[in-house]
């Protein structure tokens, strides 16, 4: 295929799907010809996926095709029939796959990365080279190409709806979650097989309400983009209920176009901070992780002045995000949001009831994964972990050595399980440092336990859980970033009355009476509940709603990045050269 702009190769296309549509499409040869047609197609076919199963990828047209070792198998099961070009070298399930590629952009993926161009590109040419003559004078080879970067492209595509076009784990190594198994193949067959790629592909995306509204929402902020997006706001201003001002005229377009003040709204004086106005400043600060006070300050003028280009982006990271996710969240579940400082108890799909959490520091971040909840703690000792004595207790105890005490916390000599207890008074703290600590640090149950009364187990790799707290007045933050990894729960009676539900042994009244007693005790869970710690700044809520936060560990323009880049070309020695074909005109 000779060289061409892709614009001029795209409008080629679309002048000549008007031919395609009663030629290609429509016309069909007599079945003695298309059967030798198609027999020559097979053979390049063969020849092409004829080579070393090992090699990692091979070239064609040009394009990087990147399942091959997916294809052999794929094409072994048809006798290397052609998928996409029917029995009559009709095209319609080759152009319905091409328009689907073609909306790509609407999961935030780019079009470009699945031979759109490529694909349009052949698509024009076998309608060029048929327009004077048949369909038997378009080399086999173009056929054969075509079909080919066609299964290419699907298996890609499908398999970045299913599970992710990144790897989390690439990015992030406190981020192990799995999507759980897709049978790509199984899918392909069912498009190639009936045609409906739209269906095929459906089956494959995230099936939660929260990406389907997300995706619905990345669709009007794109609308909103095109129209220029939303007033800056002056920065150096604070807006309160009663003001009057010009600039609140400002406020009042901002608001609208966001989507939070209702456009039809009555306003008797524009310029004025009416209760409407309020009510809709107060709806955006809730929407934005912001103290819902109606005052409209420097945070809140800093929210409402991101770019309407910086909430795509956002919206796009985190649909990659419910790609990364298990397809089935559990009947019953807890999904715990470090972004947005929260945990939700969800049953059967409705949020049962939500709870406030606090959630890692920036420097002890909480990670990302999903595991079940196995069993709960009442009354529990806190084996201090290592990390946590050296940096934070071992400055302290420097300075003083009753600070153990204080808290009720004891030393023993060592992690084994029988290792001696020793007196903090006899031990030279000033030896020890992060490279040298071998004691072990243990809280005793009691009010003072960093742990609370409860504590919710999930064995993970991460050693992280949910516990209860005696510091209750961190809940009162907005922002509640300070914890060392591990999850504090506001309400923690709440949330074990949930997932002890169906266990008669233990009612709420049963679980208080055994908690007063004191005494340190592990209950097994009738029904393990699974738990997902996820990391979302955008979401839709409950309500449809959408969610934005602060990215407070910085992971989005890290995910931003490594969706925008693009398959690279693999060295010479691994680029299968494609059979010779003729050029076109």
């Amino acid at each position: 295929m000779a060289n061409r702009n892709p614009a001029a190769i795209v409008v080629m296309y679309l002048l000549c799907t008007g031919f395609l549509a009663c030629a290609l499409f429509g016309f069909a040869p007599k079945a003695q010809a298309a059967d030798a047609i198609l027999d020559r197609v097979q053979a390049v076919i063969r020849a092409r996926l004829d080579g070393d199963p090992t090699t990692a990828s091979f070239s064609c047209q040009g394009e990087i095709i990147c399942g091959i070792q997916m294809l052999p198998l794929v094409y072994r099961n048809s006798k290397h029939l052609p998928l996409w070009i029917d029995a009559s070298l009709r095209l319609e399930k080759a152009q319905a796959l091409a328009e689907a590629i073609d909306r790509a952009g609407e999961d935030g993926l780019v079009p470009f990365d699945y031979h759109q161009e490529a694909i349009h590109g052949l698509l024009a040419e076998i309608c060029e080279q048929s327009s004077g003559s048949s369909p038997a004078s378009v080399p086999p080879e173009w056929w054969a190409d075509l079909d080919l970067i066609l299964t290419d492209a699907y298996l890609l595509y499908g398999s970045h709806l299913a599970a992710g076009r990144v790897n989390p784990e690439t990015l992030h190594t406190d981020w192990m979650i799995n999507t759980g198994p897709v049978d790509l193949p199984a899918s392909l067959a069912n498009a190639a097989s009936t045609g409906d790629v739209i269906a095929a592909l459906n089956k494959l995306r995230p099936a939660h309400t929260g990406y389907t509204t997300l995706r619905r929402a990345l669709a009007q902020l794109r609308d909103l983009a095109h129209a220029n997006g939303w007033p800056v706001l002056d920065e150096s201003k604070t807006f309160r209920p009663g003001d009057s001002d010009s600039a609140v005229g400002e406020l009042r377009r901002r608001l609208t176009a966001g989507g939070d003040l209702d456009p039809a709204a009555p306003d008797e004086d524009s310029l004025y901070f009416d209760a409407v106005l309020t009510s809709a400043v107060k709806r955006f600060q809730q929407r934005n992780g912001l103290e819902a006070d109606g005052i409209v300050g420097r945070r809140t003028i800093g929210m409402l002045n991101v770019p309407v280009e910086a909430r795509i982006r956002q919206v796009m990271v985190n649909l990659e995000r419910w790609r990364w996710l298990p397809h089935d969240l559990g009947a019953r579940h807890i999904i715990v949001n470090t972004a947005d400082f929260s945990l939700k108890a969800v049953e059967n799909g409705t949020v049962d009831f939500q709870l406030r959490a606090v959630v890692g520091r920036p420097a002890r971040r909480s990670p990302v994964f999903s595991a079940d909840m196995t069993y709960l703690v009442i009354n529990p000792y806190w084996n201090v972990p290592t990390s946590i004595a050296v940096e934070d207790i071992l400055p302290e105890l420097q300075k003083d050595v009753a600070y153990l005490a204080h808290r009720g916390i004891r030393v023993f000599q060592s992690w084994a399980l029988e290792a001696p207890e020793v007196d903090p008074a006899t031990v030279d703290w000033h030896a020890y440092h992060a490279d040298r600590f071998p004691f072990r640090l243990r809280q005793d149950p009691g009010p003072a336990n960093a742990l609370g009364r409860i504590k919710f187990m999930f064995p993970n790799p991460f050693a992280v859980y949910l516990h209860d707290t005696p510091n209750r007045s961190l809940f009162k933050r907005v922002q509640r970033d300070v914890s060392s990894g591990c999850i504090r729960v506001e309400a923690p009676f709440v949330l074990a009355n949930f997932v002890l539900a169906g266990d008669g042994r233990w009612t709420p009244a049963a679980l208080s009476d055994a908690v007063e007693k004191g005494e340190t005790r592990t209950i097994r869970l009738k029904h393990p509940v699974p738990v997902h710690l996820l990391y979302m700044t955008a979401w839709a809520d409950e309500t449809g709603e959408i969610q934005f936060r602060s990215d407070i560990y910085d992971r989005d323009s890290d995910l931003y990045r490594a969706l925008g880049q693009r398959r690279s070309t693999p060295p010479p020695d691994f680029v299968h050269q494609p059979q010779n074909r003729p050029s076109s005109r």
